[in-house]
């Protein structure tokens, strides 16, 4: 493998699937395989080998003819290049039934990421502590944020909360949110917002379910 190259410019489908490769990578590790091709690292990402090499050569040149690619090395430079040498704060806004599912998962810390506090207003969850993260008030959202330099929140408030809650996330220094109210959230173009609705991907996989 050959230098990473420096300052990168990387888009950011690739960073998508650069998370999925790392993934992907790690299972292969944990199963003592050191090696990989880009066919066989592809399709189990779920891609096509011509993807993948593409998605790796804006990070440099990688793979040996004939052999593949080193896990581990290739394991070691995307966690590098997404940042993830270190656990990445995170906040939680919205502690009901799916903050606090949210909460009890498992696999953030797994990619890479903490969630470091969750804020409510409802007196009943407010002061509680689920899996070990307490949930603040969020009239403190912004101090922790600060303090921390937290830059990604997850949202799992009311549609109808939600616009002044981002705007509040906004104004803390947040740039990417995680989106799971079903509002349409209005946000500066340098605030990446990525948006789940449970109730749209049910109603979008009903279109295959037969009576």
């Amino acid at each position: 493998m050959s230098d990473q190259p420096t300052n990168l410019t990387v888009p950011k489908k690739t960073l998508y699937r650069l998370s999925i490769y790392q993934r992907c990578l790690r299972r292969l590790e944990e199963s003592g395989v050191e090696t990989v091709s880009s066919e066989s690292l592809a399709g189990v990402a779920g891609v096509k080998s011509t993807q993948l090499r593409k998605d790796l050569a804006c990070l440099g040149q990688f793979g040996i003819r004939g052999i593949g690619y080193e896990v581990a090395g290739l394991t070691a430079m995307i966690h590098d290049v997404l940042g993830r040498n270190r656990l990445k704060p995170v906040v939680l806004v919205g502690a009901g039934n799916l903050g606090s599912a949210l909460l009890r998962y498992g696999g953030f810390r797994k990619e890479g990421f903490e969630i470091i506090a969750a804020f409510d207003t409802d007196d009943e969850s407010v002061g509680r502590e689920v899996d070990g993260v307490k949930v603040l008030h969020q009239n403190e959202l912004e101090q922790v944020m600060r303090e921390h330099r937290v830059k990604m929140a997850i949202l799992a408030v009311p549609g109808g909360a939600a616009q002044k809650v981002t705007d509040n996330l906004v104004d803390s220094g947040v740039q990417a949110i995680l989106n799971f109210s079903p509002a349409v959230l209005e946000v500066p173009e340098d605030v990446v917002v990525k948006s789940v609705d449970l109730a749209v991907e049910l109603e979008n996989l009903s279109y295959f379910v037969r009576d």
